[in-house]
C-alpha cells in the first residue's frame, strides 16, 4: 500500500454492540485471551472473530465474547487493523466505568451531600415543559385505561348454549365497551396532537412562577469530587505497583485501604531533610512483605513533601 493509501486509513472506526446477532458460533472457535482493562486490571475472555457482510454488502468485523454460561456477546467494528483483544477491551471498558462509580460511591462517598443549600438555575438551561409533561401523563393514563378495556372486551365470552337474555346482555356489554374504547381513542388522539404542538423543553426563564425550582449547590461538591478523583488516580497508581508483589491481583486495593486506615508515625529530620512515614505492621506477614517492596519503590522516586524541602521516606515498623 502506498503512503497516501496508508494515511487515508488513519481515520475513526466504528465499534459498537451487535444487538441482534445471528446463530451462535461453535464453541471451538473461541480462544482464551488475556486483556488489560483501562484501570490496569487484567481479565481473561474467550473471544472469536469473523468477517461479516451487511445486507448492503458493507463488510465489517464481528467479534464475539463467550461467557461461562454459554452466552455470546457480539460487537461489530470497521477496524480491521487492531488486535481482537484490544478492540474487545475498548468496548468492554465501560465495565471499568461502572466499577469505577460503584467503587467511588462505596469507598469515596462520591454521592455524598457536601453542603446544605440551594442556588438558582441559570435561565438559559432547558428543562421539561410542565405542560408537555402533564399531557404526556394524561396520554399514559388513558392508554392504560384503553388496554384494560380492550382486555375486558376480549375476555367476554358466551356459554355453549346461551339463552336469549344472556345473548342480549353479552351484546349490550360488548357494545358499551366498544363505545368506551372508541371514545378513549379519540381523546388519546387529541391529547397526542396537543402534545405534538407543545414544546418538549423550554428555558427555565419561560417557566411559570409556580413551577420554578432551584438546585443543590454544586461548586463546592465539584471541587471535592475533583479531589476524590485525584485520590483515586493516586490509589490506582499504587495498586498497579502493588499487584506485582501479590499472588492475587484483586487484593491490591483492599490492602491499600487497610494501609490508609492504619495509623502511622511522622518523624521529620530537618538535618537530613527527610520526613519519615513509619507504617504499622499489618495483619499478615505476606502483606507486610508486599508493602515493604512498595515502600522501596516509592522511596526511589525521592518525592519531596509539598511546601518543604523534606524528602519523603516510607518505612514499615522498625525496618
Amino acid at each position: 500500500m502506498s503512503s497516501a493509501g496508508r494515511s487515508n486509513c488513519r481515520r475513526s472506526a466504528v465499534l459498537t454492540y451487535h444487538k441482534f446477532p445471528k446463530d451462535d458460533w461453535r464453541p471451538e472457535e473461541f480462544t482464551t485471551q488475556r486483556i488489560q482493562l483501562a484501570g490496569g486490571e487484567t481479565a481473561t475472555m474467550k473471544l472469536a472473530e469473523r468477517d461479516v457482510r451487511l445486507s448492503n454488502q458493507f463488510c465489517l468485523r464481528e467479534i464475539r465474547k463467550l461467557n461461562d454460561g454459554g452466552h455470546q456477546t457480539s460487537i461489530l467494528t470497521t477496524n480491521f487493523q487492531a488486535p481482537m483483544a484490544t478492540l474487545a477491551a475498548s468496548l468492554f471498558a465501560r465495565w471499568c466505568q461502572e466499577k469505577f462509580f460503584r467503587y467511588m460511591r462505596e469507598h469515596y462517598s462520591l454521592d455524598r451531600l457536601i453542603e446544605y443549600g440551594t442556588e438558582p438555575i441559570p435561565d438559559a438551561i432547558s428543562v421539561v415543559n410542565p405542560a408537555w409533561r402533564k399531557l404526556d401523563s394524561q396520554i399514559r393514563s388513558k392508554t392504560g385505561q384503553g388496554h384494560r378495556l380492550t382486555a375486558q372486551f376480549g375476555a367476554l365470552t358466551l356459554s355453549e348454549d346461551p339463552a336469549e337474555s344472556e345473548f342480549q346482555g353479552f351484546e349490550q356489554r360488548k357494545g358499551h365497551l366498544r363505545e368506551e374504547i372508541q371514545i378513549l381513542d379519540v381523546e388519546i388522539d387529541n391529547l397526542k396532537q396537543q402534545r405534538k404542538n407543545t414544546p418538549h423543553h423550554i428555558p427555565v426563564k419561560a417557566l411559570p412562577e409556580k413551577d420554578r425550582f432551584t438546585r443543590l449547590r454544586t461548586e463546592r461538591k465539584h471541587f471535592v469530587d475533583t479531589i476524590k478523583m485525584i485520590a483515586y488516580r493516586a490509589e490506582s497508581s499504587l495498586a498497579s505497583l502493588l499487584r506485582e508483589h501479590l499472588a492475587r491481583d484483586d487484593d491490591a486495593r483492599a490492602l491499600l485501604r487497610q494501609v490508609f486506615q492504619t495509623e502511622a508515625d511522622l518523624t521529620p529530620d530537618p538535618a537530613a531533610n527527610t520526613l519519615t512515614v513509619r507504617l504499622h505492621h499489618l495483619t499478615q506477614a505476606a502483606h507486610d512483605e508486599a508493602i515493604e517492596k512498595l515502600c522501596a519503590e516509592i522511596n526511589a522516586t525521592q518525592t519531596v513533601f509539598p511546601g518543604t524541602n523534606l524528602t519523603l521516606v516510607f518505612k514499615l515498623g522498625s525496618s
